[in-house]
């Protein structure tokens, strides 16, 4: 058997790397105390694999390797692009900024400490990118050190993967360590200060009302809607309005004339509800909603392409339809409808009006909720091929040796993330359904660890259980605490942000799921996720293109 496989290389590889992810997974599915590997599972299943003698053909374990990196991180991208420039905004700016010490603290630490020690710099790379458990990262120091031919001479991406292999456990106790020294040091109590911020999330942003309101406001006797004042700063959408003298229930427009006595059916936040309340009238005793003869609501799915990208106000649904969008949902957010807002795919509009003008709406705007589960294969491979064109484009950065590319991890990350904000791009819609991302995503990051732990593994043993190995060991442990503890305790002390927000945000910083996890488990809240995510985008990119900075300024 073992012959005839040795004859078969694609057969072979696919066996090999098969067994590997089965292993692998059935490993990072084990939990201690909550935490556990996940798909890291398959580089330790990977080395000891490799350890006992399973071979790979070099060639296909290279291609399977970056054709496994470059699907991990175009899916990151898309998942990232529609929220990462937002996160750049007003309070998130400030957690960037946090996250952003710590990349840098970290990043500054590897070679200085390295240097000091005497240790092989392609191995400190390796380390560096395992103690920040950023695995993209790992491979744009690959790809870079295959670009410059004394590296690729002298194997460094075999050793940049085994100090990955030996750090990244450490990385992922060194995270968690720091956020527990950072709780023991200020005592903090963590679950109270995630209460805390449950509650003014709430209080921040309540969720989408509707109320009968009856025009009380003399000085708003024969005015429409459109010409009510400051109606745009209200926040307050109106859907149905019944006259005092009819008993008829009618879609509300812009262009309906208010008279005393008349009811109105309002959608808005609470508060914004309560001073528009005040301001037209009082509120009525009965749900007029519930009691309205032509006019009925609707949930419609944004499908239709040539809709996307457009905002409210050109589509001009009033006009057209006689219809009256009140809300919108977008990625499970109910929010008031604006004519300012954008249309992306998928969005739900919530609409007001008679079944007839409903349903040609509904026909324009498309409503086919079977879209947003189809997976369009065009728009996947022509974006990796533009982010591979974009990685292989050089960058001269002053001061460097050679240009700098994005590569193979860079290059479709950024264009993905461009892409997706986009939504659009002539015919071609951006958009790739949650569960095919997330299945994509999971493919190309088994996919490479499985590869990298059967190329590290072949002198995995022999280097860890070594001087440079258990070297290479405190080196992550440095990396992984330090940074994260010492900008952690400075943020604490100077700003007083709160415990759930900042270990959300360092959490984030270092890329690591498992130390989210713990955050959210110590906080007994997802309030930690908040700042992960914030931070999580910017983080990913600003790690890729730094590591290739550090490659060439090292050599």
């Amino acid at each position: 058997m073992l012959e005839l496989l040795q004859s078969q290389p694609i057969a072979n590889a696919i066996l090999v790397l098969s067994i590997v992810i089965v292993l692998g997974l059935g490993l990072g599915a084990i939990r201690i105390r909550g935490i556990h590997l996940g798909s890291a599972g398959v580089l330790f299943a990977g080395i000891v694999l490799a350890h006992f003698g399973a071979r790979i053909d070099h060639a296909v374990l290279d291609f399977v390797k970056e054709f496994g990196l470059v699907l991990f991180v175009f899916m990151i991208g898309m998942q990232l692009g529609p929220g990462f420039f937002g996160s750049l905004r007003k309070n998130g700016l400030r957690l960037n900024l946090i996250a952003v010490a710590v990349v840098l603290l970290g990043t500054a630490a590897a070679p200085l400490l390295a240097i000091a020690r005497g240790l092989p710099r392609p191995g400190v790379i390796g380390v560096l990118t395992g103690a920040t458990t950023n695995t993209p990262s790992l491979g744009a120091a690959q790809q870079i050190a295959a670009s410059l031919p004394e590296l690729a001479a002298a194997d460094a991406a075999t050793r940049m993967a085994m100090g990955y292999a030996v750090a990244y456990p450490m990385g992922i106790l060194g995270i968690i360590t720091a956020l527990a020294l950072i709780r023991i040091i200020f005592r903090i109590d963590a679950p109270a200060e995630a209460h805390a911020i449950d509650r003014e999330r709430d209080q921040t942003h309540e969720p989408i009302e509707r109320r009968t309101l009856i025009v009380r406001n003399a000085n708003f006797a024969g005015l429409a809607i459109r010409d009510l004042p400051h109606m745009a700063d209200f926040g307050v959408q109106i859907s149905r309005h019944r006259p005092a003298d009819a008993e008829q229930v009618r879609v509300a427009s812009g262009d309906t004339v208010l008279n005393l006595g008349d009811h109105l059916v309002a959608v808005g936040a609470r508060d914004e509800l309560d001073h528009f309340q005040r301001m037209i009238g009082e509120r009525a005793r009965i749900d007029l909603a519930a009691h309205a003869t032509e006019a009925t609501a609707r949930r419609i799915i944004v499908t239709r392409k040539r809709v996307v990208g457009q905002t409210l106000a050109e589509l001009h649904l009033g006009k057209r339809f006689g219809v009256r969008v009140t809300r919108l949902i977008r990625s499970g957010v109910e929010m008031a409808a604006f004519g300012s807002i954008r249309l992306q795919f998928g969005d739900a509009l919530m609409l007001v009006g008679e079944e007839g003008a409903l349903a040609r709406a509904s026909e324009a705007l498309g409503n086919a909720p079977r879209a947003l589960d189809e997976t369009q294969f065009l728009p996947i491979f022509l974006g990796i091929a533009l982010g591979v064109l974009v990685g292989l484009i050089p960058i001269a950065v002053p001061g460097l040796p050679e240009p700098v590319r994005l590569g193979l991890a860079g290059g479709p990350l950024i264009l993905a993330i461009a892409l997706s904000r986009l939504g659009q791009i002539g015919p071609v819609l951006w958009y790739i359904p949650g569960s095919a991302r997330l299945a994509f995503r999971e493919l190309g990051i088994t996919l490479f660890l499985a590869c990298v732990g059967l190329k590290a593994g072949e002198q995995f043993f022999q280097t860890v259980l070594s001087e440079r190995g258990l070297l290479w060991l405190g080196l992550a442990g440095i990396i992984a605490i330090g940074p994260p503890l010492l900008v952690g305790c400075i943020v604490r002390r100077t700003m007083r942000m709160n415990y759930a927000t900042l270990a959300g945000v360092l959490a984030g910083s270092m890329t690591d799921p498992p130390a989210l996890a713990f955050a959210s488990g110590s906080c007994r809240s997802e309030a930690p996720f908040l700042g992960y995510a914030t931070v999580y985008p910017l983080t990913m990119v600003l790690r890729i293109v730094l590591i290739q900075v550090l490659v060439l300024i090292t050599w």
